[in-house]
């Protein structure tokens, strides 16, 4: 199975201290320490067991290997499983988290990805309970108020390559069949594109499909462009900050429809940690479970409104401008919409709609932006769930980091240290007046009568001092 007790060696026959170690990065350091902590590698092989044999196949991957390969994708920003590889086998501090020595080959990017295939999505699920569990043991998760928001990601498949569902060809055969029957020159290319740009255009997902990743769908970017992408949605604690869940979809899924699935697996996440107690005995986690939702103007709708009252949970969702309803046959709809209305207009209301533009906003950047996830190296929507849920977890480890080392990746742990030793400069800069040595009238005088004062005057400021390099 790769694990850790396989993977032990005999010492080697040579002293120690005549072998050149090389310190591990402090911030990685820290993380192992939070993973050994709560048994990250046990809990990973457990978990992992029934996916391995005990005699055949090749040399496997140890579990709590494969999943720290994911997470190292998101504290240095890397997207594909090829530049992990290539990065951790060319990095000592990345070598020592993974404890690999010196003379040990690295999993390269062809191990990563079977592993990935081998673990089913459920695995890389219970990794994420396993690392939301650590947030609410270490007091950082509430779950009265959960925020739900949604990003697309771009898939790796393109337009171009999209094909008819019904009759499999592609957009330019489909354009030249369209010119033969409306008489022009289906030979012409140029004859064709007027064509296509007169028509209206219906480049649906029921219509049209790519052949290499059937699962994503063409949606509407945020810039305005048309992509094939997925869309991944998440719930946050607005009290914290901490992911409590994330789900994945086709791109062109909407916001209404997507809150039907996420919604109730935030509760469940929710209620799963109840009964965590905190390393001083307490317990963090909200009694009743998650009792409020926030979400944007996207969210809100009639049914959408009337099936999260359902569930339990009070709506604060942004009201867009929309004329007056008529609310006939509808009065569970109308009864939601109503009171999801007066609570946004209320002051705990505006107070929530703020905190869901800073705390959900963030994660996304993270993730997606720092994270290079933006665009996906992967293709179906298992694979790309799998990934997704790793770099939701990763961004929780990154809370539980913040709240130790002050950073929460190795990159802001630098930014850090750089602004203390400034903020240092600037204190001894400042008293650096108090203690100058003060002169004399007469001292003054025979200073300036001096043969080199001429000569000092004329040289350029700060000639005389030692010079920096930063």
């Amino acid at each position: 199975m790769g694990t850790k007790q396989a993977r032990q060696k005999q010492e080697e026959l040579f002293y120690a201290s005549e072998r050149t170690e090389t310190p591990g990065h402090p911030f990685y350091e820290q993380l192992n320490r939070v993973l050994e902590q709560a048994g990250f590698d046990a809990f990973c092989e457990e978990c992992c067991r029934r996916f391995y044999h005990r005699k055949l196949g090749r040399p496997s991957l140890a579990p709590g290997v494969y999943f720290r390969l994911l997470l190292i994708g998101f504290f240095e920003g890397i997207a594909s499983e090829r530049g992990i590889g290539w990065r951790v086998a060319d990095s000592f501090s990345l070598r020592r988290f993974l404890k690999y020595g010196l003379g040990e080959d690295t999993p390269d990017h062809v191990t990563i990805s079977r592993t990935r295939r081998l673990l089913d999505e459920a695995t890389h699920q219970a990794v994420f309970t396993f690392v939301l569990a650590e947030v609410a043991r270490r007091g950082m998760l509430k779950g009265k108020t959960i925020g739900i928001d949604a990003t697309t990601l771009e898939a790796n498949a393109a337009m171009r390559s999209i094909v008819r569902r019904d009759t499999g060809e592609s957009y330019m055969e489909y354009l030249r069949r369209l010119a033969t029957e409306a008489g022009i020159d289906s030979t012409d290319d140029a004859a064709v594109r007027r064509m296509d740009r007169k028509r209206k255009k219906k480049t649906s997902n029921e219509e049209w499909v790519n052949p290499h990743d059937r699962d994503a769908e063409v949606t509407k970017m945020k810039n305005g462009a048309t992509h094939m992408a997925y869309k991944a949605e998440q719930a946050v604690d607005l009290d914290t900050g901490a992911i409590v869940a994330i789900t994945t979809q086709g791109g062109a899924v909407g916001d209404t429809t997507s809150v039907q699935e996420t919604l109730p697996a935030a509760g469940f996440a929710v209620a799963e940690q109840i009964a965590t107690p905190t390393a001083k005995g307490q317990y963090q986690v909200h009694g009743p479970g998650m009792c409020e939702v926030v979400t944007d103007k996207g969210y809100h709708s009639g049914p959408s409104l009337a099936a999260m009252r359902e569930m339990g949970v009070r709506t604060y969702v942004s009201v867009p401008h929309q004329p007056r309803r008529n609310w006939k046959g509808k009065p569970e709809q109308q009864a939601a919409f109503y009171a999801n209305r007066r609570r946004v207009e209320g002051e705990r209301g505006k107070g929530l709609l703020r905190r869901r533009g800073e705390l959900l906003e963030r994660p996304f950047a993270h993730q997606y932006e720092t994270g290079a996830m933006r665009r996906l190296h992967l293709r179906g929507r298992g694979n790309v769930a799998k990934r997704v849920l790793l770099q939701a977890a990763a961004f929780n480890l990154a809370l539980i980091l913040r709240s130790i080392t002050k950073a929460g990746t190795p990159k802001g742990l630098a930014d850090l240290k750089i602004k203390l030793f400034c903020a240092l400069w600037r204190v001894l800069a400042a008293l650096s007046p108090l203690y100058a040595p003060t002169m004399s009238s007469h001292e003054i005088s025979s200073a300036k009568s001096h043969p080199l004062a001429k000569q000092r005057s004329s040289s350029p400021p700060f000639s005389h001092c030692r010079k920096w390099v930063f």
